[in-house]
């Protein structure tokens, strides 16, 4: 930002310094149309409106003056970004997840305390001092114990003899939660499906309650790592039964579920959601306009088949591309729960390309040959593949744009169901 002190103007060098203040200007000008309604840090901005503020006090009846003014309120406003007004239908969503999840908490906290009424005349009141070698293992080999503050993936080391989470102190005691069985990888993997198809709000677990077994006791030195340099500790070794993440769910072991594990109320959501999804399949004359809208609302709605079905099945073949799908599920997932709510698509910024193939829309080929003519040179092309690239603007819950709008490409084959390829993009 610069001042009077170091612009100085005057009647001799009045031009030098409207020329030097549109210099700017120009640039702050350039950089609110780079960013397409978004807002980001215009770096010109200062430059150019404190040298134009001086200019308009010094002479505000100057024309070329009064110009530099008017091109600085234009741009001021344009630099503010664009908005939408928020309709009750845009967010429905929102509101429809926040009744489900309190539901579901509900539930999994009755689940929990029933748990905990069932095992409660063979469990553990007290946790520390922990079970030493010197306890006669019958004193509490199949006992159960809540253990808070399991620390996954922190505490988690791999030892002699299992894979283990640490819970205590080497002066108090520890318990060691094996998590190399289904016992515990059918729970936490149910936790994990509960945050995907229910409860965005709920983060990555990264401390958990614990309810499980003690069925015996085990020497390690539960550090990470192969180098390890701490002493050896004896303790009891803990098989989960149930995994709480309080609030939110509970994720139980049942050798007959073929995941081995399942949160409470798993058996309810499909149908529940049922009513509230908008679209439910994709047209097989869908425009890439249309396709975008159906791939958004899937990922509001968390419909995981239709957010797959827009999708091009050629990146849905290996383990690998799948878990990338439901990596970036998530990460859609946490975008519209924490920066934007809505991306509306811009139509007249579509644009179609032949990319290989003959190319039967260029106008220029059907003025000279034949239909009969294009389609033996076709012929010889193979498939025709085209890429339509869509772009899409998002606006958080106030109706503010977010950012500048994103392109993503879509694909079709011959002529037939156009499909999305590139379904990692921001909206």
């Amino acid at each position: 930002m610069v001042d009077a002190t170091t612009f100085t103007v005057d009647e001799n060098n009045l031009t030098m310094r409207i020329q030097q203040a549109e210099m700017y200007l120009k640039e702050y000008e350039n950089e609110v149309k780079r960013a397409q309604g978004g807002t980001p840090i215009f770096r010109s901005r200062e430059d150019a409106l404190s040298r134009i503020k001086i200019l308009n006090e010094f002479a505000p009846n100057d024309p070329r003056v009064k110009d530099l003014f008017q091109r600085a309120s234009k741009c001021l406003e344009g630099a503010a970004g664009n908005f939408v007004d928020i309709t009750d239908d845009m967010i429905a969503y929102l509101k429809n997840e926040e009744e489900f999840v309190k539901e579901f908490s509900q539930k999994s906290e009755q689940a929990w305390n029933d748990l905990v009424s069932q095992h409660k005349d063979n469990t553990l009141e007290k946790l520390y001092p922990a079970p030493d070698v010197d306890t006669p293992l019958k004193e509490f080999k199949g006992k159960y114990v809540i253990l808070d503050e399991v620390k996954y993936p922190a505490n988690q080391f791999r030892g002699v003899t299992g894979e283990y989470i640490y819970v205590g102190k080497r002066s108090s005691g520890m318990y060691f939660v094996k998590i190399s069985s289904r016992k515990w990888l059918g729970p936490y993997e149910a936790v994990k499906r509960y945050r995907r198809q229910v409860d965005s709000t709920m983060q990555e677990v990264s401390e958990w309650t614990v309810i499980g077994e003690i069925t015996g006791m085990t020497m390690e030195v539960p550090e990470a790592g192969e180098n390890k340099v701490g002493g050896v500790v004896f303790g009891a070794v803990v098989e989960p039964i149930a995994l709480y993440v309080p609030g939110h769910v509970v994720g139980l072991y049942s050798a007959e579920n073929e995941n081995s594990g399942y949160f409470v109320g798993e058996d309810e959501v499909a149908a529940r959601k049922d009513s509230w999804y908008t679209v439910k399949s994709v047209p097989d004359d869908v425009t890439p306009e249309r396709l975008v809208e159906i791939f958004q609302q899937a990922i509001k709605e968390k419909n995981y088949d239709l957010y797959l079905d827009c999708i091009d099945p050629e990146l849905k073949k290996s383990d690998f591309a799948k878990e990338n799908l439901r990596y970036h599920w998530d990460l859609h997932q946490e975008r519209f729960h924490g920066e934007y709510v809505y991306a509306q698509v811009q139509p007249d910024k579509t644009e179609i390309a032949v990319v290989k193939g003959y190319d039967d829309t260029n106008d220029l080929n059907s003025y000279f040959m034949t239909k009969e003519q294009q389609e033996k040179i076709a012929s010889h092309y193979g498939d025709k593949v085209e890429y339509a690239y869509v772009t899409t603007v998002a606006y958080d819950i106030h109706g503010k744009q977010l950012g500048s709008p994103n392109k993503r490409t879509l694909q079709r084959t011959n002529g037939g169901r156009w499909f999305i390829r590139e379904y990692d993009v921001r909206f």
